[in-house]
């Protein structure tokens, strides 16, 4: 599978990992200490490439996708289950410990977040899936981020990513029934 985009990784364990998966030219960030001119190359690629930015799915990682989108708009993003990012025998959560199968679903996952106020979701709805507020809320997001590829996230950042990546009222609603079901399901 070829990428069109240039990928944004933080480092080189990412490249490497993400050249075994797929045929795509990448820009490391070198960690979270981003400067000025990776900024720029990161510019000039999304101007004539376009850019996906698939960072770890960690604090750090988040802090740099956010960084990066922030200075360079237009990007999309391809996310990574944090349990499928995890090493065999330490702690560590990264792009490089991913298998060549989750790396390539991430891809084809991607997502195009979007300058207009699409978004249609409300957080009264997300209170009503119990998603913010109640006692499986927070293991609810985190399989919601899994089925819809955009992430773990707090309460907040939930409805802001509905909404940026459009998801429809009625794909929520699917997998939430989903999820939903697959708890009645493990009782």
């Amino acid at each position: 599978m070829k990428i069109k985009e240039v990928i944004v990784v933080e480092g080189r364990d990412d490249t490497a990992r993400v050249r075994q998966a797929v045929e795509a030219d990448t820009i490391e960030t070198n960690g979270s200490a981003i400067d000025e001119e990776v900024l720029e190359r990161i510019a000039i690629a999304q101007q004539k490439r376009g850019v996906i930015i698939f960072t770890d799915p960690d604090f750090p990682g988040e802090r740099i996708r956010h960084i990066v989108a922030e200075h360079v708009p237009g990007c999309k993003h391809a996310f990574l289950p944090k349990e499928s990012a995890r090493a065999k025998r330490n702690k560590g959560v990264g792009v490089e410990h991913a298998s060549i199968e989750d790396i390539k679903q991430a891809l084809q996952g991607v997502y195009e977040l979007t300058d207009e106020e699409a978004g249609t979701i409300e957080k009264e709805e997300l209170i009503a899936y119990g998603l913010i507020g109640g006692p499986k809320a927070g293991q609810r997001r985190e399989k919601l981020g899994v089925a819809l590829r955009i992430g773990k996230t707090n309460g907040k950042q939930l409805l802001k990513r509905l909404n940026m990546f459009q998801i429809s009222k009625e794909q929520l609603k699917e997998t939430m029934n989903q999820i939903v079901q697959e708890e009645k399901d493990e009782k």
